[in-house]
C-alpha cells in the first residue's frame, strides 16, 4: 500500500474513533427519563460543554440549569446550561471558581430534584477545590509535580481525590439527598469510574490507603501542609443515590476503528485499552510486535493493523527543553524501532485533538520518517533525548491538527502493517 493510501485509512481509523465517542451522537441514548421537576446539571471535562448541548438538544422543554467547565477553547454554545472554560493541565483560578460554582449548584438540590453530572477526562485539573488546610497555590503545585513524577495515572488520581473537597464522591456528598445520574465518558485504563476525573461523584476507594510510598516521587518540593493531607486518611461517603453510566469508552472506539480496517480488508488486532508506562518504551515493544508480524506473521499475517488505547507517561528530563506529547514520543520511538522497514505505517494521537500541551493531536509514520530527517539533519535519537518530538514531526509536517475534538477517550493507536 502506498504512504498517501495507508495515511489516509489510519486517518479514517482515527475519525471514526473519535466519532464512536461524540456525545451529541451518543449521549441522548443513556438520559434517564425525563425529570418532571428541575433537573440541575454540573460537570467537568474536556467534553463537558459538548454534552451539556447534547442534553439541552434532547430535553428541549426540561426545567434544566446549572454549570460545566471544560478546557480553555473547547467551549460550545448552550441556553440553559453555562459553559466555563479553564485551563489543563495545571489548573488555574477560573477553574477554582468554576469549581465554587459547581459545589454550589450541587448543593441547591433538594430531594425532588435530579442532579445529572456531566463527567469526563481532564476534569480534575478543570475542577480545583482544596480540602483544608490547603490553597489553590499548593492545588497548582501539586499538579505541576504530578505531570513531572512520570507516576501512572492511577497513582496521581490517588493523590488528587485525598487533596479535593470535590474528587472522591465529594460532589455527590454536596448533591445528597437529590437522585445523582452521572453520565462519564471514560478516557481511563479500565474504566473504573473512581479514576476517571478522579471520581467526584463515586466514593474513593482508596480513602483509606497509605500514600506514603507515593510522596518521595513528588520530590522535596511538596509542602509540609501537603504532605499531611495526602498521609491523613479521608472521609469514606457511600454515595448510595449514584447511578453512574459509561456513554463513552476507549474499547468501543477501537472497535469503531477496527470496523474501518475490516471494510478496507485490513485484519485488525487489538492489543488492549489500557496500554500504560514510558510512551518511549511502549514505542519500542510495539515496533517489536509489529516487526514481528511483518516477517514472521506474528499474531496474524498482513496485511493487518494493531490497534491499541490507553494512557502511557513521559517523565521529563530536568534538562530536557523540548516541546511534545506522549503520543509524538511514542512515535519517535516507534519509528527508531522500526528502522525504515518496507510496509509499515503507524499513527497515534490524543482523541481530545491535544496531545500534551500542544496544538495537535499526534502525527503519523511512514517507512521514509527516518530518511527524510536524515534529509533535514534531524537527529532522530536527540530529539527524543530532548523531549522535543513535536519539533521533530513538525519539521517534517507529519503532524496531525484536529483542533479540539470536544471528547476524550484517551489515546489512539494504529500501526499498520501491510
Amino acid at each position: 500500500m502506498h504512504t498517501p493510501q495507508a495515511h489516509a485509512l489510519l486517518r479514517q481509523m482515527l475519525d471514526a474513533a473519535i466519532g464512536a465517542a461524540d456525545p451529541g451522537k451518543v449521549l441522548a441514548q443513556y438520559l434517564p427519563e425525563e425529570p418532571k421537576g428541575r433537573c440541575l446539571v454540573v460537570g467537568a471535562g474536556k467534553s463537558a460543554a459538548a454534552m451539556a448541548r447534547a442534553v439541552e438538544l434532547a430535553w428541549p422543554d426540561a426545567d434544566i440549569s446549572g454549570v460545566v467547565v471544560t478546557r480553555y477553547g473547547h467551549g460550545v454554545p448552550t441556553e440553559r446550561i453555562t459553559v466555563r472554560e479553564a485551563s489543563h493541565p495545571v489548573p488555574d483560578m477560573a477553574g477554582a471558581r468554576a469549581a465554587g460554582e459547581i459545589l454550589e449548584t450541587a448543593q441547591k438540590a433538594g430531594p425532588d430534584d435530579l442532579v445529572l453530572a456531566l463527567i469526563s477526562g481532564g476534569g480534575s485539573a478543570l475542577m480545583p477545590a482544596p480540602r483544608s488546610p490547603l490553597t489553590l497555590e499548593d492545588k497548582f503545585l501539586v499538579n505541576r509535580l504530578l505531570l513531572q513524577s512520570g507516576l501512572p495515572i492511577d497513582d496521581m488520581n490517588r493523590i488528587r481525590r485525598r487533596m479535593s473537597l470535590l474528587k472522591g464522591g465529594g460532589l455527590a456528598k454536596a448533591a445528597f439527598p437529590a437522585r445523582l445520574v452521572t453520565l462519564a465518558i471514560s478516557d481511563i485504563p479500565g474504566d473504573a469510574p473512581a479514576a476517571i476525573a478522579s471520581g467526584p461523584t463515586v466514593p474513593d476507594p482508596t480513602a483509606d490507603e497509605d500514600l506514603s510510598p507515593l510522596l518521595d516521587r513528588l520530590r522535596p518540593e511538596l509542602p509540609e501542609a501537603v504532605r499531611q493531607v495526602l498521609l491523613t486518611r479521608s472521609e469514606t461517603f457511600r454515595c448510595e443515590q449514584t447511578d453512574f453510566r459509561l456513554i463513552a469508552t476507549p474499547r468501543l472506539s477501537l472497535e469503531a476503528a477496527a470496523k474501518v480496517a475490516r471494510a478496507a480488508r485490513i485484519t485488525p488486532i487489538l492489543l488492549g485499552d489500557a496500554i500504560e508506562g514510558e510512551a518511549r518504551h511502549a514505542g519500542t515493544v510495539m515496533g517489536g510486535i509489529a516487526l514481528s508480524c511483518a516477517r514472521n506473521g506474528t499474531l496474524t499475517r498482513p496485511p493487518a493493523v494493531l490497534l491499541s488505547g490507553g494512557e502511557t507517561t513521559v517523565t521529563i528530563g530536568r534538562n530536557a527543553p523540548g516541546r511534545g506529547g506522549r503520543n509524538t514520543e511514542f512515535l519517535l520511538s516507534l519509528a527508531l524501532t522500526l528502522k525504515g522497514e518496507e510496509g509499515i505505517h503507524a499513527l497515534s494521537a490524543d482523541t481530545d485533538g491535544i496531545d500534551g500541551t500542544e496544538d495537535a493531536a499526534g502525527a503519523i509514520i511512514a517507512p521514509d520518517t527516518l530518511a527524510r530527517a536524515a534529509r533535514l539533519a534531524l537527529n532522530a535519537r536527540s530529539f527524543l533525548s530532548a523531549n522535543d518530538s513535536y519539533s521533530f514531526f513538525s519539521n517534517l509536517d507529519d503532524l496531525i491538527k484536529t483542533g479540539p475534538t470536544l471528547t476524550n477517550v484517551n489515546d489512539f493507536r494504529a500501526i499498520l502493517v501491510t
